[in-house]
């Protein structure tokens, strides 16, 4: 194999790289505060007595779920976009990517309202605590704890994801490495240095969930 890497072509890019992973970590943020947000409520919805209300949160789950997530970002860029709703590609993918985000951790977030006996409720609204105050005071603080660690993964599989922000044309770091490497034809120095990047980010978010989760959720 003749073959001769010249990182150098690597470090005068840096700069076109460090922008792209700030997209990529603004994105994994964003749309996991925003998809958590949406999943509570969706949570929360589905424990409704009112079916079209459940209906509705079991629709969503079950199509963010069940559908790529790659067509969900196409959906929000191009298919609005047809219909005279023209969104940047940083706000399609990020809605896309919540909407993805709110199916999964809504499912999580059931599973920790599963967890928390009935009688805690009861016990709540026996001390006079309004339905809304027993869950923001007594379920929902429960429930962060029994969820945290298990939405951890969710965060991770969300930076992931960011990286088919590249499809519609985002510079985040997978789009900026192919802008890059596209204009140098130096594939495979951008690809090794960005799958280093992918890892270290993924190791440091890792690691800083789980310090806070430790300094929070500890006994």
């Amino acid at each position: 194999m003749d073959y001769t890497p010249h990182w150098a072509v690597v470090w005068r890019a840096r700069d076109a790289l460090l922008r792209g992973a700030l997209v990529t970590l603004e994105l994994t943020v964003l749309s996991m505060v925003i998809g958590t947000a949406i999943a509570v409520l969706l949570a929360l919805g589905a424990r409704s007595r009112r079916r079209p209300i459940v209906a509705a949160c079991a629709t969503w789950v079950e199509v963010a779920r069940n559908t790529p997530a790659l067509f969900q970002i196409y959906f929000a860029y191009f298919g609005l976009g047809s219909l005279g709703l023209h969104v940047s590609s940083f706000a399609a993918v990020l809605g896309a990517l919540s909407f993805n985000n709110a199916g999964y951790m809504a499912e999580i977030i059931r599973g920790g309202l599963n967890a928390i006996p009935p009688t805690q409720r009861a016990a709540a609204l026996s001390l006079g605590l309004r339905p809304a105050q027993v869950y923001r005071y007594v379920i929902l603080p429960q429930v962060a704890r029994i969820v945290y660690f298990p939405a951890t993964n969710q965060l991770m599989w969300a930076m992931l994801n960011t990286s088919l922000g590249m499809t519609v044309g985002l510079h985040e770091l997978s789009g900026a490495t192919a802008f890059q490497q596209s204009l140098t034809f130096r594939a495979f120095e951008f690809f090794l240095v960005t799958a280093i990047i992918y890892y270290l980010l993924a190791k440091t978010l890792m690691l800083t969930t789980r310090a806070i989760g430790w300094r929070l959720l500890r006994d």
